[in-house]
C-alpha cells in the first residue's frame, strides 16, 4: 500500500513542476535600433531603446494580429525625414489594420513617435483600439488617424507641431 502512495506522491511532484515550467510567461518581443524595413508584430511587443525608422514609403510598425499590444516604455520612435512633401505621406510611425481588420490592440506610452512624412500612428478599418500615454509631434500629418475605425479609445495623449505638410488640409493633432 505505501509502494501505491509513495507513486502517486512522485507523480503530483512531478506534474506540478511541469506545470510551473511549461507555463513560464511569454515574452514580449523587445524592439530598439534602426528598422530598416516595416516591423509587423504579432505578438506583445515593447521598445527597450529608443529606435529610428529607415523604411522608405511604409510604416515603421505595422500591427499583424489583433489582441496584442505595443508598450512604448518612454522611448521614441523616429524618422526625422528632411521634408514634408508628398512623397513621403505614406510613411507612418505606427499603423494598425493597414492591410487586414484588427480589434483588441494597444499602443501604450509614455512614448514619442516623431517626425514621420505621414501620420505618427494610423488607424484603419479596426474595432477596439487603445491608444493611451502617448505624444506624438512634428510629424507632416496627424498626429493619431482614424479612419473606418469604431470603438476605441483614444486618450491621455498629447500631439503638438504636426501637419507640417497638409498645405492647408485638416490635418493637425487627431
Amino acid at each position: 500500500m505505501s509502494q501505491i502512495l509513495c507513486r502517486r506522491l512522485i507523480l503530483s511532484v512531478f506534474t506540478v513542476f511541469a506545470f510551473f515550467v511549461c507555463s513560464a510567461r511569454v515574452q514580449a518581443t523587445e524592439i530598439s535600433g534602426t528598422i530598416s524595413t516595416t516591423l509587423t508584430i504579432y505578438n506583445d511587443s515593447e521598445l527597450v531603446g529608443d529606435v529610428k525608422c529607415m523604411v522608405a514609403g511604409n510604416p515603421c510598425i505595422d500591427f499583424g494580429a489583433s489582441g496584442i499590444k505595443l508598450r512604448l516604455n518612454g522611448f521614441t520612435i523616429t524618422e526625422d525625414i528632411a521634408g514634408c512633401t508628398p512623397a513621403t505621406s505614406s510613411q507612418d510611425g505606427i499603423d494598425v489594420g493597414d492591410v487586414v481588420s484588427l480589434h483588441d490592440v494597444a499602443i501604450l506610452g509614455p512614448g514619442l513617435v516623431q517626425k514621420f512624412g505621414g501620420f505618427g500612428i494610423g488607424i484603419f478599418g479596426s474595432s477596439k483600439v487603445r491608444v493611451e500615454g502617448v505624444t506624438a509631434s512634428d510629424n507632416c500629418f496627424s498626429g493619431i488617424i482614424l479612419v473606418g475605425s469604431m470603438d476605441s479609445d483614444i486618450e491621455r495623449n498629447v500631439f503638438v507641431r504636426n501637419s507640417r505638410g497638409s498645405e492647408g488640409a485638416p490635418c493637425g493633432g487627431t
